[in-house]
């Protein structure tokens, strides 16, 4: 459970860097104080949270190409940083396994936006996640 709260605490800095057009600092500072984490959770979370900003531009990138008909400044806010911050974890959490990114990606949408962007969250990993893996298959 202690993960779950750190992905939201991760998702709600993600929204409010978006929003507010923050540093990853300043939103970090913010959450965490506000977030009774334990220490690891906090290191998780502000480690997803700077992957995200570090690597923003390819994550939009991938992003974009996957979201059909959704340019990434129309996307809802919430859904937007709920696939960014799956996105990120997908690239640069290698100690998380992809379907737990997804799952938690999609629980997220659920309690933070609809069923129906649930869908869309879980479609358009699902998508990325196949692109990537086709990548790999190639390159090996």
């Amino acid at each position: 459970m202690s993960r779950r709260l750190a992905r939201q605490t991760a998702l709600q800095t993600l929204y409010q860097i978006d929003i507010a057009k923050i540093s990853a600092e300043e939103g970090l500072a913010t959450r965490l104080e506000e977030t009774e984490l334990e220490e690891p959770d906090q290191q998780y979370t502000a480690n997803v949270v700077k992957s995200v900003v570090l690597h923003l531009e390819e994550i939009d990138s991938l992003l974009g190409k996957f979201a059909v008909d959704w340019a990434i400044d129309r996307m809802p806010i919430v859904d937007r940083n709920i696939l960014r911050l799956a996105i990120g974890e997908i690239l640069y959490a290698k100690d998380i396994p992809v379907k737990v990114s997804i799952n938690e990606a999609v629980e997220l949408a659920k309690i933070f936006s609809s069923d129906e962007s649930a869908r869309f969250v879980n479609g358009v990993l699902g998508a990325i996640v196949d692109y990537l893996a086709l990548g790999e298959q190639n390159d090996g």
